[in-house]
């Protein structure tokens, strides 16, 4: 086992270099550790265990299944884009409302030493990202730079991200932390997470070309070029916070880079609005309705979402 701190500047303290933001490279953090290093802008790197293989194996064995007799990783080369996203369609719903995935995050967490009694999560999503003349919109987005706390994600989420078959530094994700602590302007004000639920997802399968959908970008110039883009291998999550700017890497290498994402939140943190700072997120609405307790699977109480929801409108300090 390799335990590794990369330490990154941000502009957080310039002048002073005691001051950074680090990526922990299979650190032995119990959860609470790992909630408190994101909330200050950290990313967390961990190594494959069983269950997390297993999770990717699964996924795997899904994607396999429906894109026979072809290879999903180069299936694009092969069909029209048209029959690609209708694949796509069917292969990511019954990826998401597996039972499997949901136990296997399940024992995730448990071996991460998360509380699953008080940690909820949402439902684990299947992406995919083609060559980017292939297809980069819709139901296989290539994301711009943004903040989950764009999305009206809460600020005390962690990003849960795994790639299924593997991954290269031409096809992955890119983190940008010299924004961490500073604002960069952007249209969150557009977008509602109700509306988006009501319009936004049922459309995705129809943005083929080009996505028309609402939806928050940066309004400034974000250099992918010093961005930090870590490579990691099938079952090794990297973890990180909801107001991390990230983005996708344009992928112009001939295969898909397929992966998992989910999310997570501590009923105790949200209570208590404890989290990563909002520097520049300003959407209404929440998605913590959609998350699901980790033992049990019973939704977050609604009272309490609500709440969150009218204290994450506040202005901005």
């Amino acid at each position: 086992m390799v335990v590794a701190e990369l330490m990154f500047y941000t502009s957080k303290a310039p002048d002073n270099p005691n001051i950074m933001n680090v990526i922990h490279w299979n650190a032995p953090f119990d959860g609470h550790e790992i909630r408190e290093r994101i909330y200050q802008g950290d990313i967390v790197i961990l190594e494959p265990t069983e269950s997390s293989r297993r999770l990717c194996r699964l996924a795997a064995d899904l994607c396999w299944q429906a894109f026979l007799p072809l290879n999903p990783v180069d299936a694009h080369l092969s069909i029209p884009v048209e029959d690609y996203v209708a694949v796509l369609a069917r292969l990511k719903p019954k990826f998401i409302h597996h039972p499997k995935a949901k136990e296997l995050i399940r024992v995730i967490l448990e071996e991460r030493a998360f509380d699953v009694a008080t940690t909820y999560f949402d439902v684990p999503r299947l992406r995919s990202m083609t060559n980017r003349e292939y297809l980069s919109s819709g139901i296989a987005l290539s994301f711009h730079p943004h903040r989950d706390t764009w999305y009206s994600a809460p600020l005390s989420q962690i990003n849960w991200w795994v790639p299924v078959f593997g991954m290269t530094v031409e096809n992955g994700i890119a983190f940008h932390p010299e924004f961490w602590d500073h604002p960069i302007a952007n249209t969150s004000h557009v977008y509602n997470y109700e509306e988006w639920k009501r319009t936004g997802r049922s459309a995705a399968a129809a943005q083929i070309h080009k996505d028309t959908r609402v939806q928050p970008e940066p309004l400034e110039a974000v250099d992918l070029e010093t961005a930090i883009k870590p490579v990691v291998e099938p079952g090794s999550f990297i973890l990180f916070s909801a107001a991390q700017l990230h983005s996708s890497i344009p992928n112009k290498t001939d295969e898909t880079r397929f992966s998992i994402d989910f999310r997570t939140v501590d009923i105790n943190d949200i209570a208590a609005f404890r989290g990563a700072p909002n520097i520049d997120s300003r959407c209404t609405g929440t998605t913590l309705g959609d998350f699901l307790r980790a033992d049990t699977l019973e939704k977050l109480p609604a009272q309490l979402a609500r709440e969150y929801s009218r204290l994450r409108t506040q202005p901005i300090a």
